[in-house]
């Protein structure tokens, strides 16, 4: 028996060689753009031929600031196919955050959309390692001129004067891609994804009782590229040969829901706040090819997944996973027994949970203070432990990655679940004191620091708070210094700047003291039991 290596080249050849007449299809301002996989390839080949021309090292880490595109795309298979390593930056970072992780990845290259070059330009000076800025013309934003000590490019005039390039063979271990998280204790860690654990991550991807990705499908992937490899939606696309939706910029709900019904789309991913304004938009269109929802990110409310169910026959896929998980790790289909005996009611109730746990991806619910796995009677907790092929082990040149993984090899994955009898996981709390709004961590503890700032405040607290929209936004509660006067208007207008304009909390509450554990800890616990009921301020 041959061992043959798995690696990406394989979907791309498959792609290139079996399926040339499927499509790749990008919304732009300026309409619909089609590109079938024959003359993708050959792109994607002579992408690999421009970074043999611009001199990036054999194993150089190529940064993508981009939204969902075929272009996108192209880079998503020249930079590994040809030995580098893909290093997709999520544009929605705090702007010293993408500072860091470009240096250090020690990026050599970043491809950037036009529509983006007002966000990357004035982080230009700060990058220590780059050598060469490449801008993709997407129809939006101004032209840049200059890119300070870096080299600057045109993408098309670059593929226009390279020439396709065969792929090397290469090491199934060799690094792939990376992808760092979002941050929320501290810097950013980064996660180093395999040629290996991508294709095995691919295959799961495809199977039946996971998102199930076919040839027949076409497959809309809203969630970024530069989040957690779109859920690995991108690579399976490719490998069994499907149509490709890619969206773009424009993410509002009646563009994506266009998107649905012009191009027929059969597999439709993203977080929970984008399918909350969607669905409005669909109610009325032809969505009888639309056959999977997946979303991820942070808990799908039961109202919506039934709200899909009700008006379009189709429930919401909850699946569940991180950046270190590649991301597919469980997933929440109904076993065909529990289909035939459960009443409508509690199968709605069970697809709020995250499901059973992917196949290849071990996993142990346990007791965080005596390490003992808890029992699957749905009410015992514990903390959420995975290890996998395609489950990191370790991050990437970082030394706190003793405290994320165990010494067996299991990720902590620092979410709080019961287990049932049958095996459905259910995250019911989180070990770290953060906000998910929009399947975006906020880091309490950096908005925190940020608040503590202001000359008159003498402690603060943040917490996240039940939002109908965005699932969790962040509530800043505040002791001002004795003898001094602050309004909320103020501590928003201080933290202007200082944070990401989507971290700032929704509301300020001013409290005579945050309360304190046995140690002397800000106890959230405590705040969260005292706002559970809180309602905060509508726009």
């Amino acid at each position: 028996m041959q061992d043959r290596p798995l690696t990406l080249d394989h979907f791309f050849n498959r792609a290139e060689t079996l399926f040339p007449r499927k499509e790749v299809v990008t919304a732009t301002p300026a309409g619909i753009e089609r590109e079938n996989y024959g003359r993708w390839a050959d792109r994607a080949r002579r992408v690999g031929g421009a970074l043999d021309q611009l001199g990036i090292s054999a194993d150089g880490r190529v940064a993508t600031f981009g939204w969902n595109t075929a272009r996108h795309l192209e880079l998503y298979f020249a930079a590994p196919c040809s030995g580098r390593v893909l290093h997709t930056l999520n544009i929605r970072l705090f702007p010293e955050q993408v500072t860091y992780i470009v240096n250090h990845a020690e990026d050599e290259v970043i491809f950037v959309d036009r529509s983006l070059v007002g966000l990357l330009w004035p982080l230009l000076p700060s990058f220590e390692t780059v050598r060469h800025v490449v801008v993709m013309d997407d129809g939006r934003g101004d032209e840049p001129t200059d890119a300070g000590s870096a080299d600057l490019h045109d993408y098309e005039q670059l593929l226009a004067g390279s020439q396709p390039v065969e792929w090397p063979r290469l090491d199934e271990n060799r690094a792939a891609s990376m992808c760092y998280t979002s941050g929320t204790t501290g810097n950013p860690k980064g996660v180093v994804y395999s040629h290996r654990s991508t294709w095995l991550h691919t295959i799961s991807v495809t199977t039946a009782d996971s998102i199930g990705a076919c040839e027949h499908d076409t497959i809309m992937p809203v969630v970024p590229m530069f989040h957690a490899n779109a859920w690995g939606l991108a690579h399976a696309g490719v490998a069994v040969g499907a149509n490709l939706v890619m969206p773009g910029p424009d993410l509002s709900p009646p563009a994506l829901a266009e998107l649905i019904e012009s191009q027929r789309v059969t597999v439709a991913a993203g977080v929970p706040t984008i399918w909350m304004g969607v669905l409005a938009e669909l109610v009325g269109r032809d969505t009888s090819h639309l056959r999977t929802i997946p979303c991820g990110g942070s808990a799908v409310p039961r109202s919506l997944s039934e709200g899909y169910r009700e008006q379009l026959g189709v429930p919401i896929l909850q699946a569940w996973g991180m950046t270190e998980t590649s991301p597919v790790a469980s997933v929440g289909r109904i076993k065909s027994y529990l289909a035939d005996t459960l009443s409508d009611d509690e199968q709605a109730d069970l697809r709020s949970s995250i499901g059973n746990i992917a196949i290849g991806v071990d996993f142990r619910v346990v007791d965080q203070a005596t390490d003992e796995t808890v029992p699957w009677d749905g009410q015992s907790r514990g903390e959420l432990q995975v290890a996998g092929p395609w489950v990191a082990r370790e991050y990437y040149n970082d030394d706190r990655s003793p405290q994320s993984f165990t010494d067996d090899g299991y990720l902590r994955t620092g979410d709080v679940v019961t287990v049932d009898a049958e095996g459905y996981l259910r995250i019911v709390d989180r070990t770290k004191d953060v906000v998910k709004s929009g399947g975006e961590w906020i880091s309490s503890v950096e908005l925190e620091n940020a608040i503590m700032g202001h000359p008159d405040v003498a402690e603060a607290a943040v917490i996240g708070v039940s939002h109908p929209k965005w699932s969790e936004r962040p509530l800043a509660c505040v002791v001002v210094k004795p003898g001094a006067e602050l309004t909320k208007e103020d501590v928003l207008t201080f933290l202007d700047g200082r944070v990401a304009k989507w971290w700032l909390p929704d509301d300020v509450v001013f409290i005579e003291e945050v309360p304190k554990t046995s140690v002397g800890k800000f106890s959230k616990r405590d705040l969260r039991l005292r706002f559970a009921d809180y309602t905060l301020p509508t726009a």
